[in-house]
């Protein structure tokens, strides 16, 4: 089962217990990726989900991520997962813009 799906099925999505298992589950990246949502740092544009990190922004579009961890290591980074967290849940912070649109600015 996804975190999205097991976080969904859930009375109280980020209970104590709920934030339990998704740390067993994965270990330092839920951690992380709780922060994240604590934080309000995932953020949804009108084309991709972006999630602030420590260092940069992270571009997430499904199980893929822009982030050295997916890029060179592959598999799901910790901005991967607060995606789902936050998709399930609705905590992100909807941005009115195109983020590619930004990007293309700087």
């Amino acid at each position: 089962m996804s975190v999205s799906e097991d976080v969904q099925r859930s009375a109280d999505p980020l209970s104590p217990e709920r934030r339990c298992e998704i740390i067993a589950s994965h270990g330092a990246r839920g951690r992380k990726a709780l922060k994240a949502i604590d934080e309000n740092r995932v953020k949804k544009y009108r084309d991709f989900f972006v999630v602030v990190g420590i260092h940069d922004e992270y571009v997430v579009d499904g199980d893929f991520c822009t982030c050295p961890d997916v890029v060179f290591r592959g598999g799901r980074c910790w901005h991967i997962i607060a995606v789902e967290i936050a998709e399930a849940t609705g905590r992100y912070e909807r941005v009115d813009l195109w983020y590619q649109d930004i990007w293309k600015e700087e």
